[in-house]
């Protein structure tokens, strides 16, 4: 006898479960399946239990999240499926029926909401929160804390925060390109997020110099806000649409937004589902990885010399979540002296993924292994990826495996010399 959906749950979701024919060619792409080789740790799995949820087959939802929670939502089974099955929409869909119908308890999921929407969300509160963590982990407390059994084994294991010079945020408003470059009459909005500033504020301002170099007038528009992407993950849709309404409407005016951090762009891109209005669908369509702009409209000013091996690694929202993998090899490949040297499985995710490395220590950290013995294979003296999860998680590893290496975005490389 069929089962019915339960109608708690997201019907479009449970529709689109249905694609999935369970053929299995999803299982090799999935980090989480490579690593513990278990059925229910695998996309095709992983839609079966979301299905049998929905039906009511499945009463408990705690029998499911934890296999729900395991997955890194790194969409590599979106590239491998030949049903194309959105899996990504079909679990943050199912994640959310879940916070809707059976929130988390608990002094634990408490923490993890109120970091996202009063923290992460607050671009202020972040920088001020890193600038702390900078000073705690200068002083050794990081290091104290371990020793003492006070800090949680994630937090103790987490990548230690990139050195970074005290300025100022990128300044608000409009740039233009300096004397003696010729504009190319194209105005391009510069979406900032939360985490990349804080951490990597070079990457920003080696996107905004790039692109003045190349003639581009740059808005940096003073209202945007975080993308959302985190709290989409984490189940939390109906905040990730309040911080999605107000970047709509911050860049209403732009013609093209350019981002440049996997995980926020692969969010930006998919406001039109999140929203499901026509405003949100017209802003996904104007946006851009600041790759693909740069390799569409051509580099007008030479990047600077760059002599060194290095290995371009695929952020998993750049490739597998929007398509993008070869606009930063072209674009890479036109830096004198660089050498780009391929590497084992580029597109395996690296273990990061938003807040898994400190949710999931143990899988992030064995997934993290895996990408940075490839890399170490490779031989080379430079890695380069486009989010800064990941830099942060192959930077790590790198570190452990005791193959110090740069990891730069490839934004980086393209600054022309002065």
């Amino acid at each position: 006898m069929a089962c019915s959906p339960d109608p708690r749950l997201d019907l479009a979701a449970y529709a689109r479960s249905l694609d999935c024919v369970h053929c299995g060619l999803c299982l090799p792409a999935c980090p989480t399946w490579q690593e513990l080789r278990l059925e229910a740790e695998s996309p095709r799995g992983r839609v079966y239990l979301m299905r049998a949820l929905a039906e009511g087959r499945v009463a408990d939802p705690a029998a499911v999240r934890p296999h729900l929670d395991r997955c890194l939502d790194c969409r590599a089974c979106e590239t491998a499926c030949p049903s194309g099955v959105r899996y990504g929409e079909l679990i943050e869909a199912t994640r959310a029926a879940l916070e809707r119908t059976a929130p988390r308890r608990g002094a634990a999921a408490w923490l993890v909401r109120t970091l996202l929407w009063q923290l992460v969300a607050r671009q202020r509160r972040l920088r001020v929160a890193f600038r702390l963590l900078r000073a705690a982990e200068a002083m050794g407390l990081r290091w104290l804390g371990h020793r003492l059994g006070l800090l949680p084994a994630a937090l103790a294991a987490a990548p230690p925060l990139p050195s970074q010079r005290a300025q100022r945020p990128l300044p608000r408003g409009l740039h233009r390109p300096p004397a003696g470059v010729r504009t190319r009459g194209v105005r391009v909005a510069l979406f900032t997020g939360c985490v990349m500033e804080p951490l990597f504020g070079r990457v920003h301002r080696a996107t905004l110099q790039v692109l003045l170099a190349n003639g581009f007038e740059v808005v940096v528009p003073a209202a945007q806000r975080c993308c959302g992407a985190l709290l989409v993950h984490a189940g939390h849709a109906d905040r990730a649409r309040e911080l999605a309404r107000a970047n709509v409407a911050a860049f209403a005016e732009a013609d093209v937004v350019v981002d440049n951090a996997a995980g926020c762009g692969c969010a930006l891109g998919e406001y039109g589902h999140l929203l499901g209005d026509a405003r949100a669908e017209a802003f996904a369509r104007k946006r851009r990885d600041v790759t693909v702009l740069l390799a569409t409209e051509g580099l007008s000013a030479a990047p600077a010399p760059c002599r060194a091996r290095a290995a371009y690694d695929d952020p998993c929202h750049l490739g597998h979540g929007q398509g993008v993998r070869t606009a930063p090899r072209q674009l890479l490949a036109q830096v004198p002296g660089l050498e780009l040297v391929p590497h084992a499985r580029p597109e395996d995710c690296c273990g990061s993924a938003g807040l898994y490395h400190l949710l999931q220590p143990d899988l992030a950290g064995a997934i993290g292994r895996r990408k940075a013995a490839s890399l170490v294979a490779a031989g080379v003296d430079l890695v380069l990826t486009g989010n800064p999860g990941c830099m942060l998680q192959i930077d790590s590893h790198l570190r452990a495996a005791g193959c110090e290496r740069p990891v730069r975005h490839p934004i980086e490389l393209l600054v022309p010399a002065t």
